[in-house]
């Protein structure tokens, strides 16, 4: 009476290239965040409030990138 658990694979997770492009992407976001707002207020000279506000949404998006990474256990 054992019953077979089937494994659900996410559908992201089909080759190494796209495990290695959304770890890219992850880790661009969280650390170019920051930066990127940097450049856009000295180079672009947009208001300090835009610049700050992309900043943090780059970092949010990287840390909920992470945090699916992390639980479909690309990430170890």
């Amino acid at each position: 009476m054992s019953e077979d658990k089937q494994q659900t694979k996410a559908p992201i997770t089909g080759s190494k290239y796209v495990k290695m492009l959304l770890v890219l992407i992850m880790a661009s976001l969280l650390f170019g965040g920051p930066y990127g707002a940097y450049i856009v207020i000295n180079v672009l000279h947009i208001s300090y409030l835009a610049a700050t506000v992309g900043g943090f949404a780059m970092v949010t998006a990287g840390l909920v990138l992470m945090w699916y990474l992390i639980k479909i256990k690309i990430i170890a």
